[in-house]
Protein backbone atom coordinates (compact mmCIF):
# COMPACT_ATOMS: atom_id res chain seq x y z
CA UNK A 1 0.00 0.00 0.00
CA UNK A 2 1.30 3.74 -0.60
CA UNK A 3 1.81 6.38 1.85
CA UNK A 4 -0.32 9.36 0.83
CA UNK A 5 2.34 12.00 0.12
CA UNK A 6 2.00 15.62 -0.21
CA UNK A 7 1.59 15.39 -3.65
CA UNK A 8 -0.81 12.54 -3.36
CA UNK A 9 -2.67 14.56 -0.61
CA UNK A 10 -2.86 17.58 -3.01
CA UNK A 11 -3.93 15.78 -5.99
CA UNK A 12 -6.85 14.66 -3.97
CA UNK A 13 -7.57 18.44 -2.60
CA UNK A 14 -7.73 19.80 -6.13
CA UNK A 15 -9.74 16.59 -7.03
CA UNK A 16 -12.94 16.84 -4.36
CA UNK A 17 -12.63 20.49 -5.09
CA UNK A 18 -13.30 20.32 -8.89
CA UNK A 19 -15.55 17.71 -8.13
CA UNK A 20 -17.15 18.99 -5.28
CA UNK A 21 -17.23 15.74 -3.09
CA UNK A 22 -15.50 14.27 -0.32
CA UNK A 23 -13.70 10.99 -1.33
CA UNK A 24 -13.65 10.19 2.54
CA UNK A 25 -17.23 10.25 3.30
CA UNK A 26 -17.32 6.65 0.86
CA UNK A 27 -17.57 4.09 3.36
CA UNK A 28 -17.74 1.41 1.02
CA UNK A 29 -21.12 0.16 1.15
CA UNK A 30 -21.53 -0.48 -2.39
CA UNK A 31 -24.33 0.77 -3.42
CA UNK A 32 -22.93 2.54 -6.48
CA UNK A 33 -21.47 -0.98 -8.28
CA UNK A 34 -24.63 -2.27 -7.43
CA UNK A 35 -26.74 -0.14 -8.99
CA UNK A 36 -23.58 0.55 -11.92
CA UNK A 37 -24.81 -0.09 -15.77
CA UNK A 38 -21.36 -0.27 -16.75
CA UNK A 39 -19.79 -1.94 -14.28
CA UNK A 40 -19.89 -5.40 -15.94
CA UNK A 41 -17.60 -4.02 -18.48
CA UNK A 42 -15.06 -2.35 -15.87
CA UNK A 43 -11.83 -3.51 -14.36
CA UNK A 44 -12.60 -1.48 -11.20
CA UNK A 45 -15.60 -1.19 -9.69
CA UNK A 46 -16.61 2.90 -8.96
CA UNK A 47 -16.52 1.67 -5.11
CA UNK A 48 -13.14 0.22 -5.80
CA UNK A 49 -11.72 3.38 -7.86
CA UNK A 50 -12.88 5.52 -4.76
CA UNK A 51 -11.12 3.19 -2.63
CA UNK A 52 -7.75 3.05 -4.38
CA UNK A 53 -7.93 6.93 -4.11
CA UNK A 54 -8.53 7.12 -0.46
CA UNK A 55 -5.52 4.58 -0.30
CA UNK A 56 -3.89 7.47 -2.47
CA UNK A 57 -3.00 5.23 -5.61
CA UNK A 58 -3.64 8.23 -7.91
CA UNK A 59 -1.76 6.13 -10.84
CA UNK A 60 -3.67 3.31 -10.30
CA UNK A 61 -6.76 5.04 -10.05
CA UNK A 62 -5.79 7.32 -13.75
CA UNK A 63 -4.67 3.80 -15.51
CA UNK A 64 -7.89 2.37 -14.63
CA UNK A 65 -10.03 1.37 -17.29
CA UNK A 66 -13.15 1.84 -15.48
CA UNK A 67 -12.95 5.76 -15.66
CA UNK A 68 -13.43 5.86 -19.88
CA UNK A 69 -15.93 3.40 -19.38
CA UNK A 70 -18.37 4.93 -16.96
CA UNK A 71 -21.09 6.67 -18.69
CA UNK A 72 -21.30 9.76 -16.88
CA UNK A 73 -25.46 8.47 -16.30
CA UNK A 74 -25.76 9.56 -12.32
CA UNK A 75 -26.60 6.44 -11.21
CA UNK A 76 -23.85 6.24 -8.77
CA UNK A 77 -24.02 9.01 -7.08
CA UNK A 78 -27.88 9.46 -6.85
CA UNK A 79 -27.77 6.22 -4.72
CA UNK A 80 -24.76 6.93 -2.46
CA UNK A 81 -26.48 7.53 0.93
CA UNK A 82 -22.82 9.62 1.94
CA UNK A 83 -23.79 11.71 -1.04
CA UNK A 84 -20.31 11.08 -2.89
CA UNK A 85 -20.71 12.38 -6.40
CA UNK A 86 -18.72 9.09 -8.18
CA UNK A 87 -19.45 10.42 -11.53
CA UNK A 88 -18.15 13.79 -10.98
CA UNK A 89 -15.18 11.82 -9.73
CA UNK A 90 -14.49 9.44 -12.79
CA UNK A 91 -15.03 12.55 -15.33
CA UNK A 92 -12.44 14.34 -13.27
CA UNK A 93 -10.24 11.81 -13.27
CA UNK A 94 -10.30 11.44 -16.99
CA UNK A 95 -9.90 14.86 -16.77
CA UNK A 96 -6.60 14.70 -15.15
CA UNK A 97 -5.42 11.60 -16.96
CA UNK A 98 -5.69 13.21 -20.42
CA UNK A 99 -3.60 16.31 -18.56
CA UNK A 100 -0.95 14.32 -17.20
CA UNK A 101 -0.65 11.88 -20.14
CA UNK A 102 -1.67 8.88 -19.07
CA UNK A 103 -4.48 7.61 -21.08
CA UNK A 104 -4.48 4.29 -21.66
CA UNK A 105 -3.13 2.62 -25.15
CA UNK A 106 -6.79 1.94 -26.18
CA UNK A 107 -9.78 2.71 -28.33
CA UNK A 108 -11.77 4.63 -25.72
CA UNK A 109 -9.86 8.25 -26.51
CA UNK A 110 -10.75 7.89 -30.29
CA UNK A 111 -14.30 7.26 -30.34
CA UNK A 112 -14.63 9.94 -27.12
CA UNK A 113 -13.23 12.10 -30.11
CA UNK A 114 -14.55 11.38 -32.58
CA UNK A 115 -18.43 11.47 -31.15
CA UNK A 116 -17.51 15.00 -29.93
CA UNK A 117 -16.11 15.81 -33.83
CA UNK A 118 -19.62 14.51 -34.51
CA UNK A 119 -21.69 16.79 -32.69
CA UNK A 120 -19.57 19.77 -33.12
CA UNK A 121 -20.02 19.54 -37.17
CA UNK A 122 -23.62 18.63 -37.01
CA UNK A 123 -24.89 19.04 -32.97
CA UNK A 124 -26.14 15.71 -32.89
CA UNK A 125 -24.18 12.23 -32.92
CA UNK A 126 -24.33 10.47 -36.90
CA UNK A 127 -24.63 6.63 -35.88
CA UNK A 128 -23.21 5.20 -39.14
CA UNK A 129 -20.55 8.00 -39.19
CA UNK A 130 -19.25 6.90 -36.07
CA UNK A 131 -19.13 3.56 -36.70
CA UNK A 132 -17.50 3.65 -39.89
CA UNK A 133 -15.05 6.57 -38.88
CA UNK A 134 -13.91 4.64 -35.62
CA UNK A 135 -13.35 1.54 -37.99
CA UNK A 136 -11.43 3.04 -40.02
CA UNK A 137 -9.13 4.99 -37.82
CA UNK A 138 -8.58 1.46 -35.49
CA UNK A 139 -7.90 -0.77 -38.60
CA UNK A 140 -10.97 -2.92 -37.71
CA UNK A 141 -13.00 -2.02 -41.45
CA UNK A 142 -14.98 -4.89 -41.58
CA UNK A 143 -16.15 -5.17 -37.91
CA UNK A 144 -19.87 -4.57 -37.44
CA UNK A 145 -20.40 -5.08 -41.35
CA UNK A 146 -22.84 -7.50 -40.91
CA UNK A 147 -24.79 -5.43 -38.59
CA UNK A 148 -25.00 -2.21 -40.92
CA UNK A 149 -27.39 -3.76 -43.89
CA UNK A 150 -30.10 -5.32 -41.58
CA UNK A 151 -30.11 -1.68 -39.16
CA UNK A 152 -30.43 0.35 -42.83
CA UNK A 153 -33.27 -1.78 -43.49
CA UNK A 154 -35.09 -1.05 -40.07
CA UNK A 155 -34.03 2.78 -40.41
CA UNK A 156 -31.77 2.64 -37.39
CA UNK A 157 -28.78 3.96 -38.81
CA UNK A 158 -28.92 6.83 -42.29
CA UNK A 159 -26.21 7.07 -44.15
CA UNK A 160 -25.98 10.28 -44.39
CA UNK A 161 -25.66 13.03 -41.51
CA UNK A 162 -28.50 15.20 -40.46
CA UNK A 163 -27.53 19.04 -38.99
CA UNK A 164 -30.16 20.25 -36.28
CA UNK A 165 -31.29 23.71 -36.81
CA UNK A 166 -29.28 25.73 -34.55
CA UNK A 167 -25.62 23.64 -35.24
CA UNK A 168 -23.87 27.19 -35.12
CA UNK A 169 -25.10 27.62 -31.13
CA UNK A 170 -23.55 23.67 -30.90
CA UNK A 171 -20.21 25.25 -32.55
CA UNK A 172 -21.07 28.05 -30.40
CA UNK A 173 -20.60 25.90 -26.83
CA UNK A 174 -17.64 24.12 -27.73
CA UNK A 175 -15.70 27.12 -29.05
CA UNK A 176 -16.22 28.52 -25.56
CA UNK A 177 -15.14 25.22 -24.12
CA UNK A 178 -11.89 25.53 -25.89
CA UNK A 179 -11.16 29.00 -24.77
CA UNK A 180 -11.87 28.14 -21.22
CA UNK A 181 -9.17 25.45 -21.31
CA UNK A 182 -6.72 27.75 -22.94
CA UNK A 183 -7.63 29.90 -19.79
CA UNK A 184 -7.15 27.60 -17.28
CA UNK A 185 -3.36 26.54 -19.45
Amino acid sequence: MQALTDFNHNFIQNLEDQSGTQINQCYQCGKCSAGCPAAFAMDYTPRQVIRMLQLGMIEESLQADSIWICATCMTCSTRCPRGVDSAALMENLRRQAIIEGTVPDHKIEIFNNLFLKLVEKYGRIHEMGLILGFNFITHQYFKDSQLGLPMLRLGKLHPLPKKIKAVEEVQAIFKRVREMVKEEV
